[in-house]
Order: structure tokens, then sequence, then C-alpha cells
């Protein structure tokens, strides 16, 4: 891989969605751009080992559908080709917060309810299938190659799974797409740069999933059943159709509470929810695996930005930069959001300016979810973190936000499209929003004080063994 080479060449650290993103991007600036992974990537259809969130809920959020579809045309199709489901984030999405439902309006939001092993697939198809960039798979990341006055990465170091032969992989630039585990921190010492700052906040999140095939339908044509955590009750979960006409349900605990990951634990576990829908939906699924746990005990963010220096020819993308709360499904979305910013970044003939991409950004992509995010975070007592009074109001806001959409679409609506990074979280305070929901939120109080409840959505009920032929979960538990 060492050797000369006649035209530009792009090197990206890791190979999941943040890296394919990147890739696609520098194809349009690059003669070529090469993808190095520990893992075996093309044809790979199922799980990678690297990866082991693939085996969880990975939401792509609306303006990660947007994002993607626009670095891949038509790729939105294909999925629903390949047996994904869709919806409406807002139309077709049964939320529930402080355990009542969010009246349901269409938006023009659409999910791609696909696994991540789905969506990973597709999307590395068609980075793949453009003609400049190819793979260097199952190569060890050793560190980054410079010049001798390391101020400038001319490659990375490499070794191939199995050998002990280092190789140089020359590169113009190098994009470290290697994720929460990136050495991108440590190499910059090593080089006598400065250590990065980084903000982390302990969460202490812990969520199992498992598949199922339904034998009674939970959905009255939704798209998913999501209850989220409060700090009422501070256990969650996602329950969504997915391809392989399956349901993939995700149920998450906060502060060190966690799922059990035995059937007849996490069974129970549903029964503890806000709401009783999954819990009696399952009394009607056949599990088509075991279930899966995953620990995130704390976010992170690397303040790349407040640097005074760094080497040019290398820039961060995705988790290596940020990874986020899971629950609120921003790594991917906010992956394809770097991946424009580097797009942005790049000068036909020269390289980024790694400063400005960092300070861009931090502003543009990572400080609105970012601030939006902690804010919720901090509503639960046991999350450690400054609770300034923009945080308090802003809580208080989005409560009152939560209640008003339980009585009008058009606040869950923009709501959605805040959540979904569609907008950004200050479009939640235009004048006419903040009409909206006090006005419901005075509404609401109303008919709870003269006992008019809003109408809510008839609850499932339960089939019982022997009512319809159907096996019960517990029966299907003890099997």
């Amino acid at each position: 891989m060492t050797g000369d080479k006649t035209g530009t060449r792009a090197v990206v650290l890791g190979g999941s969605i943040a890296g394919l993103f990147a890739a696609r991007v520098l194809a349009d600036a690059y003669d070529e751009v090469l993808i190095v992974d520990r893992d075996v990537l093309v044809g790979v259809d199922g799980h990678r080992r690297s990866a082991p969130q693939g085996r969880h809920i990975n939401g792509l959020l609306a303006r990660g559908q947007e994002v993607m579809e626009e670095l891949y045309p038509g790729i939105t199709e294909e999925l629903f080709a390949d047996g994904v489901p869709t919806g409406d984030l807002a139309g077709n999405v049964r939320w529930y917060f402080n355990g009542k439902q969010l009246k349901q309006q269409s938006a023009g939001l659409v999910c791609v309810a696909a696994s991540r092993p789905m969506l990973e697939r597709h999307i590395r198809e068609r980075t793949a299938a453009l003609a400049n960039v190819s793979f260097a798979e199952e190569h060890d990341i050793l560190g980054l190659e410079t010049t001798p006055d390391r101020g400038r990465i001319t490659g990375a170091r490499v070794q191939r799974v199995g050998t002990d032969t280092e190789e140089v992989i020359a590169a113009d630039l190098v994009v470290d797409a290697t994720g929460r585990g990136s050495r991108t921190p440590v190499w910059l010492e090593e080089l006598g740069y400065a250590r990065v700052e980084e903000e982390r906040k302990k969460i202490g999140l812990g969520y199992v999933t498992q598949h199922y095939r339904l034998l009674a339908d939970p959905y009255d044509g939704d798209l998913s059943i999501n209850p989220a955590a409060s700090p009422e009750v501070p256990r969650g979960a996602i329950f969504t159709k997915t391809d392989g006409d399956r349901v993939e349900l995700t149920t998450y605990g906060l502060l060190g509470d966690h799922p059990p990951i035995d059937q007849q634990g996490l069974y129970d576990w549903t029964g503890t929810l806000a709401v009783p829908d999954i819990h009696q939906a399952l009394q009607h699924a056949e599990p088509l695996d075991e279930p899966v746990a995953f620990r995130f005990p704390t976010t992170l963010r690397r303040h790349y930005e407040k640097l005074d220096r760094f080497p040019d020819g290398l820039l961060v993308t995705g988790d290596a930069v940020t990874c986020f709360n899971p629950i609120y499904a921003q790594g991917m979305t906010v992956a394809a959001l770097c991946a424009l910013t580097i797009r942005d970044h790049l000068h036909t003939g020269a390289s980024p300016q790694p400063m400005q991409y960092f300070r861009d950004l931090s502003h543009d992509v990572i400080d609105p979810p970012w601030e939006m995010t902690n804010m919720v975070d901090l509503g639960f007592a046991g999350v450690q973190g400054e609770r300034t009074a923009q945080v308090r109001v802003g809580q208080i806001y989005l409560k009152l936000v939560q209640k008003a959409a339980v009585l009008d679409g058009e606040v869950t609506a923009a709501y959605m499209k805040a959540a979904g990074l569609v907008e950004r979280p200050d479009s939640l305070m235009k004048p006419a929003l903040v009409a909206r929901v006090l006005w419901n939120t005075a509404r609401g109080l109303v008919g709870t004080l003269t006992g008019q409840q809003p109408p809510q959505r008839p609850r499932p009920v339960p089939v019982r063994p022997g009512a319809d032929g159907d096996r019960s979960r517990k029966d299907l538990v003890a099997s």
C-alpha cells in the first residue's frame, strides 16, 4: 500500500455508517477513496462484530433520511422495496410522554424502519458502487503517519489482521470515523498537540433488544409504539415494525435500572412501562432470538474546536467526535450531517482546514441536538450536571409542549420536526407555536379540573389462551 500514487487519495478509518457517509462525499473530490476497517464489510448481510449496537434499534431520524436520499438518490425506495416498513414520524408513530399519548398528525417526516444491518448494507452497497471507492478489510488501525514537523498527516499505519507486518497507506486526507473508541486524542498528544477537552455525562443507560413475530396486530395501522422514559417512570421502549416481517423491541432504563435478559424477566419488565400496550402485545408474540443487552454509561463530546492547533490532512467525524444518548436516536443522523459539513469544506486542489471544519461542525451540527438532549437528561434527578436557569426554563417549556401535544397535532408535528433534526430546537419558540402550546396547556388543565379528559386511543384487549387458538406470551416463554 506504500509507493507512488498518481492522483489524490482520501483514507477513511472505519467502515460503519459514519465512515460510509464520509466516503460518499469524499468520492466527489478525490481520485481515490479507501475505507479501512477491521471487519469484513463487502457482502455482509448481518451484524458486524465491531458494531455491537447493530443488534439493537438504530433509528434514522427524518433529517438523516433526507441527507441519505440526497447522497444516494433512490435509496429510500430501494429500502422500502426490500421490505422495510415506513410511516410518518408524527402521524404513524404512537408516542407517549409522561404516560400520555401525543395526538398524531402527519408532518412529512419519513420514517425508515430498517434494522441496522439492513440500513448499513444498502448504504455500503451504494458507496461500494462508486468507481473510485475501495475497501481495505481486516486491517487493524495502528496510528498516523506525518511530515517531519508533525504539522500534516500524510497517511495511516495499518496491519492486516493475523500478521505482524505494519503498512503505511499514503493519503492526502485521513478521516477518523472509528467511533467512540477513536484514538485520535491519544495520537494527537503523542504528536505534541494539546489534550482534547472531553465532556461526559453519566446516564447509566442500559437496554435490551429482542425480535418477534406477532400473532396479533397491536398497531392499528401505526408503525411503532414508543413510550418514552420520564423522571416519574425512568423506563422506556421502542416497539417497531421492521424488515423481515418482524417487530423489534428495544427497552431501556436509566441510572443503572436496566432490563433483565431472561425471557420472563423481560416480559415482566415491559409491564412496568408507563403504558400497557407493549406488555399486552407480547402476549401474542413469538420470540425469534434471545434478548441481547447493551450498556451505555456516559455520553461523550470531544471539543476539537477548542484546540489552538490541529494537524492538516486530518478530520474526525461521527461518534468519534460526539456520542449522544442513544435514546434520542441522533447518532446516524448527526453522522450524515457531519458528512455534509465535510463536503462544505472540500475545495478543488486543497485539503480542508481542520479548525474551520471543527468550528462549523460544533456550532451548526452538534450544539443544537447536544443542548436539547442535555436538557432532557438533566430532568432526571440522578443525572449529574449543571442545571442553569436556561436549562430549567427549557425543561418547563418542553413539558408544556408535551402536554399541549396530547391535544394538538400541530404541536406534535412541530415537536417531532425538532426531535427529528429537520428543524432546530429553537423552532419550538416561534411565537405562533408558543401561543398554541399555552392555549392547549390551559385547555388541558381546564379539562382536568372539570373531569373532561382528552380522548385516548382504546387499549388493546388481551386475548387469553383458547379464545382464538393463539398461544399466549407466557406459554411461549415456558416453551
